[in-house]
């Protein structure tokens, strides 16, 4: 009775990462389709998630782009969760990390700060590459070599800043839940945007001529103005941009303020 409850409450799946499954694929053995491989059915995955979004993924659909039956995929994944998680760390892999981050015994001459906005703008560039990726982030344990990485190197640079270990986690998320939010809501404007076959510039234009003359908030958008024209910028990205930079600046110069106080 105790093995039956212990397995009602196991969760069907934890990671692809843990099972043993990530290593499986290679050249085609004895009964499996020839020409493919995980790394392609992977690759594959991520170009139809960026193309046509997460709600209309499907094994099938992805046969289909591999003219291959939907079985024959699953001789090289398990399961659809097991694919998106492999897609998810792949596009991880994009993220740079900074050539020198030192280690706990070594010495840089390394500014952590400009450590610290390589690591967010190369965070918030995948989120808006591929909008798809901030569910799948959300909905898995993120712990493939290309996101552990990157991960260990955050930990590494926000060390180096002086704040007491008690604090760090606590700047981690400061910055990095900040620029998760902010490359959602940006990937998703700019997937938008593209559905609606406008640039998008065209698309926030529309949209702000349409919420200025609605009665209901026309005069909310009229106190904005005076904030919009001091944000400045002439297009889209150059808003997202300035920001995204200045955002960035205020949690950096709150981390600093902290050290100083602790």
């Amino acid at each position: 009775m105790v093995a039956a409850e212990r397995a009602r409450r196991r969760p069907a799946r934890a990671s692809v990462w843990l099972e043993d499954k990530a290593r499986r694929g290679g050249a085609a053995r004895g009964g499996q389709p020839s020409g493919l491989d995980r790394d392609r059915i992977t690759a594959v995955a991520v170009a139809l998630l960026d193309a046509e979004g997460l709600p209309k993924f499907s094994m099938r659909r992805l046969a289909t782009e591999l003219n291959v039956t939907a079985m024959s995929v699953y001789w090289y994944v398990d399961t659809k969760d097991d694919l998106l998680e492999l897609a998810l760390d792949a596009v991880f892999g994009e993220m740079r990390v900074p050539a020198a981050i030192p280690g706990d015994e070594e010495e840089s001459t390394a500014d952590w700060r400009d450590q610290l906005r390589e690591l967010a703008v190369e965070y918030r560039e995948v989120l808006v590459r591929h909008p798809w990726v901030s569910t799948l982030a959300g909905n898995f344990l993120n712990i493939g070599p290309n996101y552990l990485e990157f991960s260990f190197a955050v930990q590494r640079v926000i060390r180096r800043t002086g704040l007491p270990m008690s604090e760090q986690t606590g700047a981690i998320s400061a910055v990095f839940q900040f620029v998760y939010g902010f490359g959602t809501i940006e990937g998703h404007f700019v997937e938008r945007c593209a559905a609606a076959g406008v640039s998008e510039d065209e698309y926030f234009s529309e949209a702000m001529a349409a919420v200025t003359q609605a009665p209901r908030i026309s005069h909310v958008m009229e106190g904005s103005k005076a904030l919009m024209e001091a944000r400045g910028g002439d297009t889209v990205a150059e808003m997202f941009e300035r920001d995204f930079s200045t955002a960035l600046e205020i949690v950096i110069g709150g981390i600093e303020a902290r050290v100083t106080a602790v």
